[in-house]
């Protein structure tokens, strides 16, 4: 689904216009990466959780020359689904 087409399907859900809905969506977005940023879990029930997950450095391979290389520590995002939504996605 396209950024497009979700905020077709909330808005007509909301009964609210497709400007309010891509305002709402683009703050969920913003709060959610704010917190994540600052190192803040963030919780919405009955969807999931969203935290930071470190990595830690590494050495690699370069695919196309076969060079081992060194891989920076990082952070990424992680989302583990809530139980309803498993449960939803295993009926």
């Amino acid at each position: 689904m396209t950024k497009s087409e979700l905020i077709s399907k909330v808005s007509e859900k909301a009964c609210i216009t497709k400007a309010d809905t891509e305002k709402v969506l683009d703050a969920f977005s913003k709060v959610v990466t704010g917190s994540l940023v600052v190192g803040e879990k963030v919780v919405y029930p009955g969807l999931g959780t969203f935290e930071v997950a470190e990595r830690a450095a590494r050495t690699g391979r370069n695919p196309q020359t076969g060079k081992i290389m060194q891989i920076k520590a990082s952070k990424t995002a992680k989302f583990k689904g809530a139980k309803a939504l498993k449960d939803a996605l295993n009926q």
